[in-house]
């Protein structure tokens, strides 16, 4: 490091790193060239290394962490937020989802739905994603406009969707979904979304993971969401949804089952041994009142775990602040055992642990010299902050996404002061409000 000229200093606040150790520094400093971290310490450290940079970051009074990792989203259902609420979960999706992405989803739907999706979760800490919806390609070209890191993962399903009319032809436009992206990583990263079991054929099912494995990508699915859908498969195939994925050869360590609310002990273990992975979204399955996932047993058995938010049409925030305080306390009272997940636990699980989850933790998720520079600053100096004597417990069951005060991505500032830099904000939701008056007016007509 002597004599080395970096791109950018962060110096003052608290450091939590996230690291193996979860070492925590006060008066931190970090420093950051071509995008990598190349420096931690306490901020005496810099006189020793000789180190300068060409913009410097006031970290006082802050946090200063991981960016957060939302490891399950539909990014441009933020245009249905409030649509169809307090439904159960089947009526939700059969009555009101799927007829409305059927009727008005498009490609500006798609991107203006995916910028205003984007500028929420950086306005609320969240740096990294993984969507899996229509029109990928479009919402992966929104992703190189607002400077975020993100899994984008090709849909498919056994009917006609928006952006596919003809699904059959669906793997022919999932290959040039790959080979488009992939060379966009670490930034971008390609992946395949099988919506469920029971909206995919068996046939389509193992074709997908087939293709997946080729393309050397991650495989997602909803999993288990429901508890009917233990009934559906069953009547269907003679056997439980994870067995029946298992027979098919779907399960192993690139495979990440969403939700999974209703797994059974026996199910865990085969997670377990075969390495899947699971995305946690507690308050859309609180919302459609779908279940609460077994996690801290899932944890105990080694099962990585990562938080997500779901689409805005079920959530209806996209905030991880959140989702973490969600995720401690649903656990807490359905057990009636208030030390689990406990709040560095759940912190964990929205950083390293969701970074972990979609392959990415020897890139991101801690802070640490030589990964790549995804930081957030949170701001402390808040009433409903103070007074601070822990600070993983403040960060999960006291601070908000608008805590937020810069966010850092790949080395890039994207928001500093809550002034986003790769995108206006009003713009974005004006677009999305003229979306809005046009399903409300299509729908008023047909009354």
């Amino acid at each position: 490091m002597q004599g080395s000229k970096g791109d950018m200093l962060i110096a003052g606040g608290t450091l939590l790193t996230m690291s193996a150790k979860m070492e925590i520094i006060e008066d931190s400093i970090i420093g950051i060239k071509d995008g990598i971290i190349v420096a931690v310490g306490k901020r005496g450290y810099q006189k020793n290394m000789n180190y300068s940079a060409q913009e410097m970051i006031d970290a006082s009074g802050c946090i200063v962490m991981p960016g957060l990792v939302n490891t399950h989203t539909h990014l441009p259902m933020v245009c249905f937020r409030g649509m169809a609420d307090d439904l159960p979960l089947m009526e939700w999706l059969t009555k009101y989802i799927f007829p409305a992405e059927a009727r008005f989803v498009n490609k500006k739907m798609i991107y203006d739905g995916a910028m205003l999706a984007m500028a929420e979760m950086i306005l609320s800490g969240t740096t990294t994603f993984c969507d899996g919806y229509f029109f990928e390609d479009t919402i992966a070209e929104a992703v190189l406009v607002t400077g975020m890191r993100a899994v984008v993962a090709q849909g498919f399903a056994d009917f006609a969707t928006p952006d596919n009319p003809k699904f059959e032809k669906m793997m022919g436009a999932a290959d040039r979904f790959v080979r488009r992206w992939k060379p966009h990583a670490p930034m971008i990263i390609p992946a395949f979304f099988c919506h469920s079991p029971y909206t995919c054929s068996p046939a389509t099912l193992v074709n997908v993971k087939k293709a997946a494995r080729e393309a050397d990508i991650l495989y997602l699915t909803h999993l288990l969401e429901n508890k009917d859908e233990i009934d559906t498969i069953i009547n269907r195939y003679g056997k439980k949804p994870v067995q029946h994925l298992y027979d098919l050869g779907i399960l192993d360590d690139q495979t990440v089952a969403v939700h999974c609310n209703w797994l059974t002990e026996e199910e865990m273990r085969i997670f377990a041994d075969l390495g899947v992975r699971v995305s946690h979204n507690p308050e859309s399955s609180m919302k459609l009142a779908a279940g609460v996932a077994p996690i801290p047993a899932m944890l105990k058995l080694g099962i990585t775990v990562g938080l997500g938010t779901d689409g805005s049409a079920s959530n209806n925030d996209m905030d991880m602040f959140r989702e973490m305080d969600t995720a401690a306390k649903i656990h807490k009272v359905t057990s009636l055992n208030p030390t689990v997940m406990n709040a560095q636990k759940v912190l964990e699980m929205a950083t390293v642990g969701g970074a972990k989850l979609l392959g990415l933790d020897d890139r991101i998720g801690s802070i640490e010299v030589g990964k790549q520079a995804d930081i957030i600053l949170v701001d402390m100096n808040q009433p409903h902050l103070t007074p601070l004597y822990n600070y993983y417990s403040q960060l999960v069951y006291a601070a908000r996404g608008a805590d937020t005060k810069t966010s850092i991505i790949g080395g890039k500032i994207v928001m500093k002061d809550r002034q986003l830099r790769t995108m206006d904000l009003n713009a974005v939701m004006e677009n999305v409000r003229h979306i809005a008056d046009d399903i409300i007016a299509k729908r008023k007509a047909e009354i």
